[in-house]
């Protein structure tokens, strides 16, 4: 078989995959269906003419013949990357990955960064991943979130406060909103709560998220009365989106840093990079 009709635009998808071993979690970070994955997938297999992936009920487990491949197809990829990137001689493309959950307080900075420096283009790629490993991935710099970190430079700490949308706060007491919850296991609330006397909610009406941000967007449309970091929703409560109905934060211990790999050929871009993101923000 010609090599030109190797599918170049399924090896991404094979990575990615192969990093998850979820077709659902390589769907999100690929901004494709889980069925768009699975055909990239598939075409990569047929031209190999062997599985990439064995299938089985409880997910996806590497195949003897895809886990002796991904170490060579990481590599030149990544290779084939840092090529692409170099050719741009005008501009250093740094490769940012993010939580989701930062995402209303990062996209601002990273206006102000791109202005300032129009050399810089910024390749962001979000995540409901809070981590990051700079060996495996293949990011120049990362956004983290989590307690007991030390790594890298502090942008800021996690303190949780309710939000919600005047139109809302106007129409109904604030015991009786619904509660949007960031999390599962209601636990950003039950932090806030646990710490004051005055407000004592129905907890009639709950809705659950899987990030922040929905949660957020869901506050800012009336959907009821939201948890989230009086950081990251400050420019929402600055343009009238949303208002704060209590002046009492909770810090939960967690914060958000900014890390950066070691990279000679990009060490002056991510130091410009480092330098306005941290001038930006208010830690």
């Amino acid at each position: 078989m010609s090599h030109r009709t190797l599918p170049l635009n399924a090896i991404d998808a094979f990575l990615i995959t192969a990093r998850h071993l979820n077709l659902t979690h390589a769907a999100h970070e690929l901004c494709l269906t889980q069925g768009a994955v699975s055909r990239k997938i598939a075409a990569l297999e047929n031209w190999f003419g062997f599985p990439l992936f064995e299938r089985h009920a409880r997910g996806l487990r590497l195949s003897p013949q895809g886990s002796a491949l991904l170490p060579e197809l990481r590599s030149a990829f990544e290779h084939l990357l840092i090529v692409a990137e170099q050719a741009h001689v005008q501009q250093t493309v740094v490769r940012l990955k993010a939580p989701t959950c930062a995402i209303r307080w990062l996209v601002p900075k990273l206006l102000y960064i791109e202005q300032r420096y129009p050399e810089l283009q910024i390749a962001l790629t979000t995540t409901t991943d809070h981590a990051i490993n700079f060996k495996t991935e293949p990011y120049d710099a990362a956004i983290v979130f989590g307690t007991h970190l030390s790594a890298g430079d502090l942008l800021f700490e996690e303190a949780l406060t309710p939000v919600l949308n005047s139109a809302l706060a106007a129409k109904m007491p604030l015991e009786k909103a619904t509660l949007l919850h960031p999390t599962r296991d209601k636990t950003d609330w039950s932090l806030w709560l646990a710490k004051q006397q005055d407000f004592k909610p129905a907890m009639r009406k709950n809705q659950h998220f899987d990030t922040m941000d929905l949660a957020i967007t869901a506050a800012i449309q009336g959907l009821g009365m939201a948890i989230a970091d009086e950081t990251v929703v400050a420019e929402d409560i600055r343009a009238g989106r949303l208002q704060r109905p209590f002046a009492l934060s909770i810090k939960t211990g967690a914060s958000y840093r900014l890390v950066l790999r070691h990279s000679a050929n990009k060490a002056d871009g991510l130091a410009a990079f480092r330098e306005s993101l941290l001038a930006t923000n208010p830690a």
